[in-house]
């Protein structure tokens, strides 16, 4: 269930592993499954094309007999009879169910939030209105300074758009990354000629004959515009796991196998709440990588492929935002100390809680990146002390051992 890039990976993994059983793939868009990250930039600046985005060809499912279902979804989960209605009227059984359902956008209780005019950015459908609308011209608000909030705020400046960021929080990003990266993107928007007002939050939208024309912030303030969208986080999608008795809270609960209490049906990706080693607590996602790397241990597990170890890489994020690379490798979220190491042009971040390395912030250093990943996967942590030394090396420290 789902045609984002969990589903698809799953499906994908599961004939590449041998598995030789009916496969249905059921995406409740109309179209194929596609890459979800070029919809907050490169679609949106007209680089790629929405066929550009599909991850195969047609024919790819139907050389992999893998039936596609696309406009329908699931609206019925038996788990006893282990069968599951779609919204078509078609009914499927299952031995094996993997829901991969990921999360759909917070719409705040804002008045005027229904105008015409104003949009969210999840799906291709979204992208396509939001592409129409980016004029030469235009004012865009954007209600939310978060990844996907800033990655299309970075884009607008390069098509003649007017963009405001309105940010609740002191900071773009709370909550996600440190203060000192946080700044660097920060003076990076402003720069780029992006408005970010922090501190205050959208009170009301106004209209005017049926369509948006201006925001009004907590703050007092009235922004003119002619879009705006609201990117002010995700819920994950639990209404059918909920409905079919599956736990959730905040995701659907899975084991570290990524099985729910019914060992009939896993859930991955954004909807999923997993065991991490990497937060000590369970912990939900919302990535590309990660749904990926969930997908391919969930089809290992199911084709016999994999062995009896538990979902535990190191996550690791990506956020462009034009020309600012941001990469993130372990969970910083929930850090008490930072320490800055030089990177290039950006120092990287790397982010300690309770004297533990528990993440590494980096911005245009991949090879800094890399060598963050290595260091998480190992036992080879530094203190915070170490790293604030002058001659701290993190490639060096990183590097494999030989011998």
């Amino acid at each position: 269930m789902g045609g984002g890039h969990g589903g698809f990976e799953t499906a994908r993994s599961l004939r590449e592993n041998g598995f030789e059983g009916a496969l249905t793939l059921v995406s409740e868009e109309s179209f194929a499954p596609y890459e979800r990250p070029p919809l907050s930039k490169a679609y949106l600046v007209g680089q790629v094309c929405a066929t550009d985005l599909a991850f195969r060809e047609k024919s790819f499912y139907r050389d992999n007999d893998i039936e596609l279902l696309v406009g329908d979804k699931v609206v019925g989960l038996d788990r006893a009879d282990r069968t599951v209605c779609l919204s078509e009227g078609g009914v499927r059984g299952y031995d094996d169910l993997v829901l991969a359902v990921g999360a759909s956008p917070v719409l705040p209780d804002i008045p005027g939030s229904g105008l015409e005019g104003v949009e969210v950015l999840r799906t291709l459908a979204d992208a396509q209105r939001l592409r129409a609308r980016l004029a030469p011209g235009q004012r865009l608000v954007v209600v939310g300074g978060g990844f996907i909030g800033l990655e299309l705020a970075s884009c607008a400046p390069g098509l003649g758009v007017d963009v405001t960021v309105v940010e609740v929080a002191d900071r773009l990003m709370a909550g996600k990354i440190s203060v000192p990266t946080a700044q660097h993107f920060l003076d990076f928007h402003r720069g780029n000629g992006v408005v970010c007002r922090l501190g205050t939050g959208a009170r009301a939208i106004e209209g005017a004959g049926g369509r948006v024309c201006a925001v009004h912030t907590t703050g007092g303030s009235r922004l003119p515009a002619d879009l705006v969208v609201l990117a002010v986080g995700v819920r994950p999608r639990t209404e059918l796991a909920r409905a079919a008795g599956l736990a959730v809270d905040d995701g659907i609960l899975v084991d570290t196998d990524l099985r729910t209490q019914d060992p009939a049906i896993s859930a991955i990706g954004d909807c999923a709440r997993f065991p991490s080693p990497h937060a000590g607590a369970p912990v939900r996602i919302e990535s590309v990588q990660n749904a990926a790397d969930q997908a391919r241990h969930v089809a290992a597990r199911i084709t016999g492929a994999a062995t009896a170890q538990a979902f535990s890489p190191v996550p690791w994020f990506w956020s462009q935002q034009g020309t600012m690379k941001l990469q993130i490798a372990g969970l910083t979220t929930g850090h008490d100390h930072v320490v800055t190491v030089p990177g290039g042009r950006h120092p990287s971040a790397l982010c300690f809680r309770e004297e533990r390395l528990v993440g590494i912030e980096t911005i245009n250093a991949p090879r800094h990146h890399l060598s963050g990943r290595r260091l998480l996967a190992s036992e080879r942590r530094p203190t915070a002390a170490e790293a604030a030394a002058p001659d701290f090396d993190l490639d060096l420290i990183a590097a494999p051992r030989r011998g």
